[in-house]
Protein backbone atom coordinates (compact mmCIF):
# COMPACT_ATOMS: atom_id res chain seq x y z
CA UNK A 1 0.00 0.00 0.00
CA UNK A 2 1.50 3.55 -0.91
CA UNK A 3 0.86 5.95 2.16
CA UNK A 4 0.63 9.08 2.73
CA UNK A 5 0.46 11.35 6.17
CA UNK A 6 -1.10 14.48 5.97
CA UNK A 7 -0.22 16.78 8.76
CA UNK A 8 -1.19 20.37 9.08
CA UNK A 9 1.07 23.12 10.54
CA UNK A 10 0.92 25.93 12.20
CA UNK A 11 3.56 27.57 14.36
CA UNK A 12 5.19 23.75 14.85
CA UNK A 13 9.10 24.54 14.19
CA UNK A 14 9.83 22.98 17.80
CA UNK A 15 8.37 19.33 16.63
CA UNK A 16 8.27 19.22 12.88
CA UNK A 17 11.95 17.47 12.50
CA UNK A 18 11.22 15.22 15.38
CA UNK A 19 8.09 14.03 13.79
CA UNK A 20 8.94 13.69 10.28
CA UNK A 21 12.07 11.25 11.85
CA UNK A 22 9.63 9.28 14.54
CA UNK A 23 6.97 9.05 11.27
CA UNK A 24 9.91 7.34 9.14
CA UNK A 25 11.15 5.46 12.06
CA UNK A 26 7.82 3.76 12.34
CA UNK A 27 7.00 3.57 8.53
CA UNK A 28 10.06 3.91 6.54
CA UNK A 29 7.98 3.61 3.48
CA UNK A 30 5.41 6.25 4.21
CA UNK A 31 5.66 9.92 2.11
CA UNK A 32 4.35 13.13 4.39
CA UNK A 33 2.48 16.07 3.08
CA UNK A 34 3.29 18.95 5.01
CA UNK A 35 0.31 21.07 5.09
CA UNK A 36 1.54 24.64 6.38
CA UNK A 37 -0.35 27.90 6.62
CA UNK A 38 2.26 30.40 6.47
CA UNK A 39 3.90 29.68 9.89
CA UNK A 40 5.20 33.15 11.22
CA UNK A 41 7.65 31.06 13.32
CA UNK A 42 9.58 29.56 9.97
CA UNK A 43 7.71 26.06 9.99
CA UNK A 44 7.15 26.58 6.12
CA UNK A 45 10.92 26.99 5.60
CA UNK A 46 11.79 23.99 7.87
CA UNK A 47 9.78 21.79 6.23
CA UNK A 48 11.01 22.88 2.34
CA UNK A 49 14.13 21.99 3.91
CA UNK A 50 13.29 18.27 4.73
CA UNK A 51 11.72 18.18 1.68
CA UNK A 52 15.09 18.75 -0.50
CA UNK A 53 16.81 16.06 0.96
CA UNK A 54 14.09 13.56 1.47
CA UNK A 55 11.91 12.74 -1.41
CA UNK A 56 9.92 11.54 0.75
CA UNK A 57 8.24 14.66 1.97
CA UNK A 58 6.05 17.31 0.29
CA UNK A 59 4.81 20.26 0.97
CA UNK A 60 1.89 22.30 0.47
CA UNK A 61 1.82 26.07 1.33
CA UNK A 62 -0.85 28.18 1.86
CA UNK A 63 -1.72 31.78 2.34
CA UNK A 64 -2.75 32.02 5.97
CA UNK A 65 -4.16 30.32 8.97
CA UNK A 66 -7.10 28.97 7.14
CA UNK A 67 -8.04 25.77 9.88
CA UNK A 68 -7.11 22.17 10.16
CA UNK A 69 -9.88 21.00 8.40
CA UNK A 70 -9.53 22.78 5.00
CA UNK A 71 -5.83 21.78 5.33
CA UNK A 72 -6.85 17.99 5.79
CA UNK A 73 -9.52 18.65 2.52
CA UNK A 74 -6.87 19.75 0.72
CA UNK A 75 -4.32 17.41 1.76
CA UNK A 76 -6.52 14.33 1.37
CA UNK A 77 -6.86 15.87 -2.66
CA UNK A 78 -3.94 15.53 -3.65
CA UNK A 79 -3.28 12.38 -2.20
CA UNK A 80 -5.97 11.00 -4.08
CA UNK A 81 -4.88 12.93 -7.59
CA UNK A 82 -1.48 11.17 -6.69
CA UNK A 83 -2.86 7.61 -6.57
CA UNK A 84 -1.88 6.76 -2.78
CA UNK A 85 -4.03 3.72 -1.20
CA UNK A 86 -4.00 5.30 2.07
CA UNK A 87 -3.71 8.51 3.56
CA UNK A 88 -3.37 9.09 7.17
CA UNK A 89 -4.35 12.58 9.03
CA UNK A 90 -2.11 12.98 12.26
CA UNK A 91 -0.81 15.99 14.17
CA UNK A 92 2.56 16.78 14.20
CA UNK A 93 3.06 17.77 17.58
CA UNK A 94 4.01 13.80 18.48
CA UNK A 95 0.62 13.73 20.39
CA UNK A 96 0.14 11.20 18.12
CA UNK A 97 2.68 8.39 18.25
CA UNK A 98 3.87 7.37 14.91
CA UNK A 99 4.32 3.78 16.35
CA UNK A 100 0.37 2.84 16.21
CA UNK A 101 0.76 3.32 12.76
CA UNK A 102 1.94 -0.17 11.29
CA UNK A 103 -0.91 -1.20 13.88
CA UNK A 104 -3.61 1.29 11.64
CA UNK A 105 -2.29 -0.70 8.59
CA UNK A 106 -2.75 -4.19 9.64
CA UNK A 107 -6.65 -2.97 10.52
CA UNK A 108 -6.80 -1.73 7.26
CA UNK A 109 -5.18 -5.40 5.77
CA UNK A 110 -8.28 -6.90 8.17
CA UNK A 111 -10.69 -5.23 6.24
CA UNK A 112 -11.45 -1.70 7.79
CA UNK A 113 -12.20 1.14 5.46
CA UNK A 114 -11.26 3.54 8.34
CA UNK A 115 -8.86 3.21 11.32
CA UNK A 116 -9.48 5.66 14.11
CA UNK A 117 -6.85 5.90 17.04
CA UNK A 118 -8.76 5.84 20.33
CA UNK A 119 -8.05 6.89 24.00
CA UNK A 120 -11.51 5.50 25.20
CA UNK A 121 -10.88 2.14 24.88
CA UNK A 122 -9.28 -0.60 26.43
CA UNK A 123 -5.29 -0.22 25.74
CA UNK A 124 -5.80 3.49 25.20
CA UNK A 125 -5.52 6.69 27.18
CA UNK A 126 -4.04 9.84 27.97
CA UNK A 127 -1.00 11.62 29.08
CA UNK A 128 -0.14 15.09 30.56
CA UNK A 129 -3.71 16.22 30.70
CA UNK A 130 -5.56 18.04 33.10
CA UNK A 131 -9.13 17.27 34.54
CA UNK A 132 -10.50 20.39 32.50
CA UNK A 133 -9.41 18.69 28.97
CA UNK A 134 -10.53 15.49 30.09
CA UNK A 135 -13.65 16.63 30.61
CA UNK A 136 -13.30 18.29 27.46
CA UNK A 137 -12.38 15.51 25.24
CA UNK A 138 -14.47 12.47 27.01
CA UNK A 139 -17.43 14.73 27.40
CA UNK A 140 -17.44 15.87 23.65
CA UNK A 141 -17.32 12.63 22.77
CA UNK A 142 -20.25 11.12 24.86
CA UNK A 143 -22.45 14.25 23.81
CA UNK A 144 -22.11 13.23 20.09
CA UNK A 145 -22.34 9.83 20.17
CA UNK A 146 -25.81 10.38 22.45
CA UNK A 147 -26.73 12.88 19.70
CA UNK A 148 -25.76 11.19 16.61
CA UNK A 149 -26.40 7.42 17.67
CA UNK A 150 -22.68 6.25 16.76
CA UNK A 151 -21.18 2.95 18.30
CA UNK A 152 -17.43 4.44 18.21
CA UNK A 153 -15.88 5.91 21.76
CA UNK A 154 -13.38 8.52 20.95
CA UNK A 155 -15.51 10.54 17.54
CA UNK A 156 -13.18 14.02 18.44
CA UNK A 157 -10.06 12.02 17.87
CA UNK A 158 -7.66 13.37 15.15
CA UNK A 159 -5.64 10.35 14.51
CA UNK A 160 -7.27 7.95 11.21
CA UNK A 161 -5.91 6.03 8.56
CA UNK A 162 -8.84 6.27 5.19
CA UNK A 163 -8.54 3.85 2.63
CA UNK A 164 -8.75 5.98 -0.74
CA UNK A 165 -12.49 4.72 -1.87
CA UNK A 166 -13.42 6.40 1.57
CA UNK A 167 -12.17 9.48 0.54
CA UNK A 168 -13.36 9.59 -2.94
CA UNK A 169 -16.82 8.48 -1.80
CA UNK A 170 -17.39 11.25 1.19
CA UNK A 171 -18.30 14.54 -0.85
CA UNK A 172 -14.77 16.38 0.78
CA UNK A 173 -16.39 19.80 -0.89
CA UNK A 174 -19.32 19.09 1.36
CA UNK A 175 -17.17 19.65 4.58
CA UNK A 176 -17.03 22.93 5.99
CA UNK A 177 -16.28 21.57 9.87
CA UNK A 178 -12.89 22.64 11.85
CA UNK A 179 -11.58 21.00 14.79
CA UNK A 180 -13.65 18.67 16.95
CA UNK A 181 -16.11 18.87 14.63
CA UNK A 182 -14.26 18.26 11.19
CA UNK A 183 -13.47 14.72 13.03
CA UNK A 184 -17.41 14.33 13.86
CA UNK A 185 -18.09 15.11 10.63
CA UNK A 186 -15.96 12.55 8.52
CA UNK A 187 -16.32 9.84 10.79
CA UNK A 188 -20.68 10.42 10.39
CA UNK A 189 -20.29 10.56 7.13
CA UNK A 190 -18.18 7.43 6.32
CA UNK A 191 -20.45 5.65 8.32
CA UNK A 192 -23.77 6.81 6.60
CA UNK A 193 -21.94 5.34 3.57
CA UNK A 194 -21.53 1.76 5.19
CA UNK A 195 -17.96 1.68 5.29
CA UNK A 196 -16.26 -0.16 7.90
CA UNK A 197 -14.51 2.11 10.95
CA UNK A 198 -12.33 0.68 13.24
CA UNK A 199 -11.06 1.74 16.71
CA UNK A 200 -7.32 0.79 17.55
CA UNK A 201 -5.95 2.17 21.06
CA UNK A 202 -3.34 4.41 21.01
CA UNK A 203 -2.30 6.82 23.79
CA UNK A 204 -2.26 10.69 23.52
CA UNK A 205 0.55 12.30 25.31
CA UNK A 206 0.05 16.00 25.29
CA UNK A 207 1.95 18.35 23.24
CA UNK A 208 6.05 18.92 24.47
CA UNK A 209 6.54 22.06 22.30
CA UNK A 210 4.36 25.22 21.55
CA UNK A 211 0.99 26.54 21.83
CA UNK A 212 -2.33 24.15 21.47
CA UNK A 213 -5.16 24.76 18.52
CA UNK A 214 -8.22 24.26 20.74
CA UNK A 215 -10.10 27.03 21.49
CA UNK A 216 -13.82 27.97 22.61
CA UNK A 217 -14.89 28.52 19.28
CA UNK A 218 -14.09 25.19 18.37
CA UNK A 219 -15.83 23.40 20.78
CA UNK A 220 -19.12 25.17 20.36
CA UNK A 221 -18.24 24.71 16.95
CA UNK A 222 -18.90 21.02 17.23
CA UNK A 223 -21.42 21.79 19.89
CA UNK A 224 -23.77 23.19 17.17
CA UNK A 225 -22.21 20.73 14.05
CA UNK A 226 -23.69 17.72 15.94
CA UNK A 227 -27.52 18.84 15.59
CA UNK A 228 -26.90 20.08 12.10
CA UNK A 229 -26.00 16.49 11.08
CA UNK A 230 -28.27 14.81 13.41
CA UNK A 231 -31.02 16.96 10.95
CA UNK A 232 -29.03 16.02 8.04
CA UNK A 233 -29.08 12.17 8.87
Amino acid sequence: MRVLVVTPTYNERDNLESFVRALHDALPQAHVLVVDDNSPDGTGRIADRLAGRDERVRVLHRGGKLGIGSAYIEGFRLGLRDGYDVLVQMDTDLSHDPRYLPDFLAAIERGADVVLGSRNVPGGGVEGWGPGRHLLSKGGSLYSRAILGLPLRDLTSGFKAWRRDVLEAIDLGGVRSEGYSFQIEMTWRALRRGFVVREVPIVFVDRRAGKSKMSRTIFLEAVVMVWKLRLEG
